[in-house]
């Protein structure tokens, strides 16, 4: 019985299960982080759905988030994301990522 006492600590690790994933933060699509380094060739162009989609791939971004003047939007930042905001004149003025 006594050695079954002292296996005891050796079985109960054996059965531990593995630590559990860490949850993405907040916002976060796995395997997506958006980059907009290079983003500039965007620039002045007309904010289509093709150019939409043109800038999702150059940033490697999960979502896209049209922001045109005086538009609000939430500050909650999201690392799959990319923001294009938008001139009056319906042209792509600034791109960055969150």
């Amino acid at each position: 019985m006594r050695k079954v006492g002292l296996f005891a600590p050796l079985i109960l690790f054996a059965c531990a299960t593995a630590p559990a994933e860490q949850p993405p933060i907040h916002g976060q699509v796995p395997g997506y982080t958006c980059n907009a380094a290079g983003t500039d060739q965007f620039i002045g162009q007309p904010a289509t759905s093709e150019s939409g989609a043109a800038i999702m791939r150059a940033t490697h971004s999960a979502r896209l988030r049209w922001a045109p003047p005086g538009m609000m939007m939430t500050m909650e930042f999201s690392p799959s994301r990319v923001t294009v905001r938008t001139g009056p004149d319906g042209k792509i003025t600034a791109i960055n990522c969150g």
